[in-house]
């Protein structure tokens, strides 16, 4: 794909200079110079028929949902197809602990302003996999139980093995007893690892969305997953804002397993075993 045309086409302004930033999963990244002055972020992607032709689409319509829930929290769209997505640049900056207790009050805030249903009104993904955004308004483990863990099973299974198969499928079989308190769906950011906060200008910002109505607990428990900065500071200012039902530690490994059945998925057996261990733990509650 021709970058410079295909944004100035998106955005009616000219490219005066592109620079490359390398490149992740299936699409490319570039900081954009235009002629107006704009500064911009870019993701793109050459080939849509690759099977993730909705993938920036997805994005866009998430950060936008999200942007109803709390406009700070995330990027503007400034323009989105399926081959690219375009955002204002924000310089990245080391993660500072102020704005780490203001994103734990706004994450508290945004999961308090609950969507209609669980699920979302858009085929989601989480990296390159397809997400059943299926909308649901039942109980939240059954949904998590048949959207975010039982469709990834079966190409995880030949890293997990059988015993190690059974485990997941022995929390799918419990998963009304693990659940823990019945909570309204939160709007939650959906992938929330540390790379997926961009610290910027005194802020964090939420990027690389998935999207969906959930439980709230899963955007804490996916923080905690690979060590986000200032991680205490963040669920300090959040229980002060939301605070969190009882027995919510005990739960981060349930809320773990989809995260690391997608890592088994995409990256293979190296994560067998955290998986395996969170679903042990998750059983143990």
């Amino acid at each position: 794909m021709d970058v410079p045309a295909h944004l100035a086409h998106l955005t009616g302004t000219p490219v005066a200079h592109l620079h490359p930033l390398g490149h992740s999963h299936a699409w490319t990244l570039h900081r954009a110079d235009m002629t107006d002055g704009r500064e911009l972020f870019v993701k793109a992607i050459d080939d849509t028929d690759s099977g993730i032709d909705g993938i920036l689409t997805a994005e866009a319509a998430g950060l936008r949902w999200l942007a109803t829930g709390h406009a700070g929290l995330v990027p503007t769209v400034v323009a989105a197809d399926e081959r690219m997505l375009v955002l204002p640049w924000q310089p990245p900056q080391p993660a500072d602990p102020t704005a780490a207790e203001h994103l734990g009050h706004n994450l508290a805030t945004l999961h308090t302003l609950h969507p209609e249903t669980l699920g979302a009104p858009w085929p989601g993904y989480i990296a390159t996999l397809p997400l059943d955004n299926t909308p649901g308004t039942g109980e939240w483990g059954t949904w998590y139980a048949e959207h975010r863990l039982a469709p990834y099973l079966p190409a995880a299974a030949p890293e997990l093995g059988r015993d190690g198969q059974r485990l997941i499928e022995r929390v799918i079989d419990r998963i009304t007893d693990l659940a823990g308190p019945p909570e309204p769906p939160a709007r939650l950011h959906g992938d929330l690892w540390s790379g997926n906060i961009l610290w910027s200008r005194g802020r964090a910002l939420l990027i690389d969305p998935a999207a969906h109505g959930g439980h709230r607990e899963t955007d804490l428990a996916m923080l905690a997953l690979f060590g986000a900065p200032h991680l205490d500071r963040i669920l300090g200012a959040y229980q002060d804002t939301a605070p969190l039902s009882s027995g919510w530690r005990q739960r981060v490994p349930l809320h773990q397993l989809h995260p690391l059945l997608v890592h088994v998925v995409l990256f293979g057996g190296s994560y067998r075993g955290m998986l395996l261990a969170a679903a042990a733990s998750a059983l143990a509650g």
